[in-house]
């Protein structure tokens, strides 16, 4: 039986997109903690959640704040990478995850994206949408919340090239659009990011 962070035995990388500024909420949301999550912070979370759903390896993008970032959070075994074209916005950074992807995994099936403000995700919730691409390694595996589908999603690589055209403040959803046919996962909790300060009062989250 295959391992569930993998297809065809070979594991599958996570690509976290941090490189934004959070310039809506006003400080580094990577740098937020949960309450009741020894001052856990919420991009050390992510990193947590990826390895112990199995991705392998794990890329951080960094671009605003990134020197505060790196000092202040223990980013263990992940590979964090620079995006010196973040305030191009998400296209940038998911255009560096894709290409560190690719060189450093010749034989990986894909891609899992995830974002670091999504305070309700869970490493089960990563290891049903690795499950599911070992079962449908051509589709895109997204999580369903809000009437639509979104991230975490994991990418098949016959997409990676796609990936690499996007460009200015769009990510993965503006290719999903196109996609003919999605491999939906429900996350209904998915709906609860960090954008806005009044986010942090949805649950019990502290900075």
């Amino acid at each position: 039986m295959p391992n569930p962070g993998s297809a065809d035995e070979h594991p599958t990388p996570a690509i976290v997109l941090a490189a934004g500024a959070s310039r809506r909420l006003g400080q580094p949301k990577q740098l937020l903690t949960l309450h009741g999550a020894q001052q856990e912070k919420l991009l050390e979370r992510a990193v947590r959640l990826a390895l112990e759903a199995g991705a392998e390896p794990v890329f951080v993008i960094l671009g605003a704040h990134a020197e505060e970032i790196e000092r202040n959070v223990q980013l263990g075994r992940c590979k964090v990478l620079l995006n010196s074209e973040w305030e191009e916005g998400m296209a940038s950074s998911l255009r560096t995850g894709v290409r560190a992807a690719m060189e450093a995994c010749a034989v990986c099936s894909g891609a899992l994206v995830m974002v670091c403000d999504q305070p309700a995700l869970s490493a089960e919730h990563l290891r049903k949408l690795l499950a599911a691409h070992v079962v449908s390694p051509e589709l895109p595996i997204v999580s369903r919340y809000g009437g639509r589908d979104g991230v975490p999603v994991v990418l098949p690589r016959r997409m990676f090239p796609a990936m690499l055209t996007l460009t200015g403040d769009h990510g993965a959803r503006a290719i999903l659009r196109h996609s003919e046919s999605t491999y939906p996962i429900d996350f209904p909790e998915g709906e609860w990011d960090l954008d806005h300060p009044e986010d942090l009062l949805k649950g019990d989250q502290t900075s």
